[in-house]
């Protein structure tokens, strides 16, 4: 006698009955790239997606949470004379996200409204965190000044109405601080999902070039994480949970599936984990040479996030990935 496990792959519905892992838009969060002008931008470093005017991210916002997706999360493109050293911006109530925010929240109550807390897009040297400059030209992203900044970009944007606020800075200490800034001004009830695990990845260059926020001096070395470090994910999980944070994240995802596992095994925590621009570029490139099925390698692709165990997704597939989903389901 001989086993046979190919009678669990013999058709369409026997295969449905033994999949151990499965997409559902819900498991997805749309990045969406605003900015302050009138007319929404193609984004030439990323074919198919879009910088968004007000009304059009609106607009997109509501069709997305139409396919079953639900929640959304906002990176600005800051215009050039608003960025300074002191990130000054990234805490205006009156700026770019906070007014996004609260058009979001007025048009689509039941969308989940997640705000990028980091200060790169705001900062005249393009890091995440203050920068000092030493009088032999060196830089030093400072720690601790950032974080206090950190603590009031985040308040601004819950006073807008934003239902999770993510730092993505790596800075030490942030997510307690936030969150004691929130608990304080009685945003006890907004989230934090913490960009607990986020690499120093040569994968970000076309969201750079999106926002225009490549840092200008040096890179992220000193405060994103060395690709060549699992422990150290652990390590930073662990610190961002005891912190307070709600949720935490592993980016990018695609090369660091088993960052993904080795995390999930540790935390009970919801998941996410960030399919970045330079791995969407890749597959959409791939596609547009016609060397390999573009639909085909972006499903295959998010199925191995959520299998490695990713609850979450922040994908730029988000959409199409719940259009195709509804398709295969009808």
């Amino acid at each position: 006698m001989y086993l046979r496990p190919r009678r669990n792959r013999k058709s369409p519905a026997i295969r449905a009955l033994a999949a151990e892992t499965r997409l559902d838009a819900a498991d997805f969060i749309q990045p969406l790239f605003v900015h302050a002008g009138r007319e929404d931008e193609a984004i030439e470093s990323l074919p198919g997606c879009t910088r968004w005017a007000l009304d059009g991210l609106v607009r997109e916002a509501g069709e997305v949470q139409a396919l079953g997706v639900p929640a959304v999360v906002l990176f600005p493109a800051i215009a050039a004379e608003l960025k300074t050293p002191g990130a000054e911006e990234a805490w205006n109530p009156d700026g770019l996200v906070p007014r996004a925010v609260r058009a979001l929240k007025q048009a689509h109550p039941g969308l989940c409204v997640i705000t990028d807390v980091a200060l790169d897009p705001y900062n005249a040297d393009g890091h995440d965190g203050l920068v000092q400059r030493a009088p032999d030209g060196s830089i030093e992203v400072l720690n601790d000044e950032t974080v206090e900044v950190l603590a009031r970009q985040a308040l601004c944007h819950a006073e807008a109405g934003a239902d999770v606020v993510s730092p993505s800075d790596m800075m030490d200490g942030r997510v307690a601080r936030i969150r004691h800034e929130l608990d304080a001004e009685d945003f006890e009830d907004v989230s934090i999902l913490s960009y607990a695990a986020k690499y120093a990845s040569a994968y970000y260059g076309p969201f750079r070039g999106a926002l225009g926020s490549a840092p200008k001096d040096g890179d992220k070395k000193t405060y994103q994480m060395d690709p060549a470090n699992v422990r150290e994910a652990i390590r930073e999980v662990g610190l961002d949970e005891a912190e307070g944070a709600d949720m935490v994240m592993v980016k990018p995802a695609g090369p660091y599936l088993d960052v993904i596992a080795r995390v999930r095994e540790t935390t009970t925590l919801p998941l996410a984990a960030y399919q970045v621009s330079g791995e969407y570029l890749m597959i959409e490139a791939a596609a547009a040479s016609g060397w390999v099925d573009g639909r085909a390698v972006a499903m295959e692709s998010l199925l191995g996030i959520k299998r490695a165990g990713a609850d979450l997704i922040l994908t730029y597939y988000a959409r199409r990935a719940a259009e195709w989903l509804g398709e295969a389901g009808g």
